[in-house]
């Protein structure tokens, strides 16, 4: 065997050998699919409104209370500031004018109505004086009394109407509303009335009227 022979068989030997001896390939592997992440559905919150501020809370506890009601006294005779008849003086019947108030407070427990001249030369003068009169009573008709009677300054009960000595007086119907019932006897004066008030008044209203002569 010649030699160039023999080596080209070693050659060819090796290299089956080095073939044997590799070690085999591996599988090749499927590719690992990427699982898509679930889309998450944002919540937004549907209420953005701010809480209220102290501005807006006074408003709506303002809102709930409930709306006072004032006194009102009215004449179907005169309106506010304006001439009482004739027939309401002592020019005339003499009678007192029909009234009606409204807006008595709750709790009342006794209406108290007065009636004076503040422009009287002599000083105030008192033509009408009215107490414990019913909290329920809701007017006077036309020359009616209710109550029990105080002494006007002629120094007798009951009404007396307009009679200055001249000129244009104003003369004010002045309706109280008490917490109590005064139980004062009748013919009591105007200055024992008021200080008798002091302290029981729930509400009061007034009405006025002037008189010519």
């Amino acid at each position: 065997m010649s030699k160039q022979l023999s080596i080209l068989i070693l050659t060819c030997c090796l290299a089956l050998f080095a073939a044997g001896c590799a070690p085999a390939p591996e599988p090749a592997q499927e590719p690992v699919p990427v699982m898509e992440e679930e889309a998450v559905e944002e919540v937004i919150p549907t209420d953005t409104s701010l809480p209220p501020t102290e501005e807006q809370k006074s408003e709506e506890a303002d809102e709930e209370e409930p709306t006072m009601v004032e006194m009102t006294l009215t004449s179907p005779a005169f309106a506010q500031d304006e001439a009482i008849p004739l027939q309401f003086s002592c020019d005339g019947d003499d009678l007192s004018p029909e009234l009606a108030w409204a807006g008595v407070p709750e709790g009342a427990a006794s209406l108290v109505l007065i009636m004076d001249d503040p422009d009287a030369p002599v000083g105030t003068w008192d033509h009408w004086l009215l107490f414990d009169m019913p909290p329920d009573l809701e007017g006077l008709a036309q020359g009616s009394t209710a109550g029990t009677e105080g002494n006007n300054s002629w120094n007798r009960t009951g009404y007396g109407g307009p009679c200055p000595p001249g000129g244009t007086h104003r003369y004010f119907f002045k309706l109280y509303a008490l917490d109590t019932t005064l139980d004062l006897p009748a013919g009591t004066a105007k200055g024992a009335l008021e200080a008798a008030l002091e302290g029981h008044i729930l509400g009061q209203t007034e009405l006025m009227g002037t008189y010519t002569r």
